[in-house]
C-alpha cells in the first residue's frame, strides 16, 4: 500500500513539535471492561483472512462503522460521527503489512505547533527561557544505546504520522513487558477528535542509523529489526480527551498515554521486553524542576531540520514551565528537537539510583529551542496501572 500523505493545514505546515495529549481519568480505569483475547487476531490487508473479534464489532456497528469495508479503507472514514473517542471505543485491528518500508519511512510528525503567545502561564512557576541545547545523534546501533527507544506510528485525517515512544515495564507481568510509553497526542487527537487508528510501535527503528536515502531501498528488517508491533489497547488521561487541541498548549500536563502491544505477525509469546532486552521503570511523583537532577530526553525528530529517520538525544537540568495557573507544572529543557521526538522518554535518576522514565515530550515552540514534559503524577499512575491491570497474567 502506498503512503497516505498528510493535507498540510496552515498551522500544520508551520509545526515544529506536536504536543496533544490525550485524556484517561486519574487513577481510573475507563477502559470499559477487558480487552478480548481475540483482540490479538490479525486482518490481512486485502485478503479474506481479515477478522476483527466480535466484541469489536459491536462497538464499530454502534457507530454506524461497516466493518466489512474496514479492510478496504474504512478506516480512512474520519467524520466525526464515525470517529470513535470514548476511552472504551479504542479499537486497533492488525493490518498486517500495512506499515510497509515507505509507510514507515514517510509518517510525518504530528501537527501540534505551540505559539508563544499559548505559554504565557503563571509567572511565579514558570522559570526563564532555557537555551537551546544542540540535539546530538544517537550512536548506532540504537538497540546498544538507547533499545528502549522507538517509533509510534499511527493514522489520522491528515495522513500517516509518526511519535516517539519508550519500552516500560509492566508490574503485573516482571520481565515480561508489552508496555509502551508515549504523549496522550499520538494516540488521540484530544477534544475535537478520536483515537488514531492503525497505532503501531516500532522498536530501535532504523537501528543502524542509515540516511533517509539510504533507506529508500531498505526491506522491512532493516527499518524494523525488532518487528511492528500493534496497540491492542491505549489509554490516556480524561484531561487530554477532554482539553487536548491540535494547538497550543491545552491538556499538556497531561499528555501521557501507554500503550499495551501485541506482535504484528503473531510470534511465540516473546514479550516486547524480552525481544529487546530491557524495559524501563516509570518514576511517579519525581522531584521538582530543582531538585531533579540531569534529565535526557530521545526521539526522532522529523520536522525540519530533521527527517524522522535517526535518534537523537538532549540532555539538561529541567526548569518549570506552567500554562495554566491551576494545572500541574512542568518540565523544560534546552533542546533542538522537533516534531515526531514527541512520545519519547524523559530519562532521569529513579529513587533506588538507577535510570527511570520521568516524563515524555509534549510540546515545544513554533521556532525550536526547548522541549516540555508532563510531570508525572498519581493521574498518570492510574493510567499505567489500569491498562497493566487489564493484561495481568497474560
Amino acid at each position: 500500500m502506498r503512503p497516505i500523505r498528510p493535507l498540510l493545514t496552515a498551522a500544520g505546515a508551520a509545526a515544529v513539535l506536536a504536543l496533544t495529549a490525550t485524556a484517561c481519568g486519574p487513577g481510573e480505569d475507563n477502559a470499559g471492561g477487558e480487552p478480548s483475547a481475540s483482540a490479538t487476531r490479525t486482518a490481512s490487508s486485502g485478503s479474506d483472512g481479515f477478522t476483527i473479534p466480535e466484541d469489536l464489532k459491536g462497538r464499530l456497528k454502534e457507530h454506524g462503522i461497516d466493518i466489512d469495508k474496514w479492510r478496504d479503507g474504512e478506516w480512512k472514514n474520519w467524520d466525526q460521527d464515525r470517529w470513535l473517542r470514548e476511552a472504551k471505543d479504542y479499537v486497533n485491528p492488525i493490518i498486517e503489512d500495512l506499515w510497509d518500508p515507505d509507510r514507515m519511512r514517510e509518517a510525518e510528525e504530528p501537527q501540534r505547533p505551540v505559539d508563544e503567545g499559548d505559554i504565557s502561564g503563571d509567572e511565579a512557576v514558570t522559570d526563564p527561557e532555557p537555551a537551546p541545547v544542540e540535539a546530538q545523534a544517537v550512536r548506532s546501533p540504537y538497540h546498544s544505546a538507547s533499545p528502549a527507544s522507538g517509533k509510534v506510528l499511527f493514522d489520522g485525517p491528515q495522513g500517516s504520522m509518526v511519535c516517539s515512544a519508550t519500552v516500560v515495564k509492566d508490574p503485573a507481568n516482571p520481565g515480561k513487558s508489552n508496555l509502551v510509553w508515549t504523549a496522550g497526542h499520538c494516540v488521540h487527537a484530544g477534544k475535537d477528535g478520536g483515537w488514531y487508528r492503525n497505532i503501531a510501535f516500532v522498536p530501535s527503528y532504523n537501528d543502524s542509523g542509515e540516511s533517509a536515502a539510504q533507506l529508500e531501498d531498505a526491506n522491512r528488517e532493516e527499518i524494523a529489526p525488532y518487528g511492528v508491533w500493534w496497540g491492542d489497547w491505549a489509554q490516556t488521561s480524561e484531561q487530554w480527551i477532554d482539553q487536548g487541541a491540535s494547538t497550543g498548549g491545552q491538556g499538556a500536563p497531561y499528555d501521557y498515554a501507554v500503550i499495551h502491544v501485541t506482535p504484528e505477525k503473531g510470534g511465540d509469546g516473546t514479550s516486547l521486553e524480552e525481544t529487546v532486552g530491557t524495559a524501563l521503570p516509570v518514576e511517579f511523583a519525581a522531584p521538582a524542576a530543582a531538585e531533579a537532577g540531569s534529565l535526557q530526553a530521545t526521539g526522532y525528530p522529523a520536522a525540519p531540520p530533521f527527517d524522522g529517520q535517526r535518534m537523537f538525544q538532549c540532555q539538561g537540568e529541567p526548569g518549570r514551565l506552567s500554562i495554566e495557573a491551576d494545572q500541574p507544572t512542568m518540565y523544560r529543557i534546552g533542546c533542538t528537537m522537533t516534531g515526531g521526538a514527541s512520545g519519547g522518554g524523559w530519562v532521569g535518576t529513579g529513587r533506588d539510583g538507577k535510570p527511570a522514565l520521568v516524563s515524555n515530550t509534549s510540546i515545544g515552540p513554533v521556532t525550536g529551542g526547548w522541549l516540555a514534559g508532563p510531570r508525572l503524577d498519581q493521574g498518570a499512575k492510574g493510567v499505567y496501572e489500569a491498562v497493566s491491570r487489564k493484561f495481568a497474567g497474560r
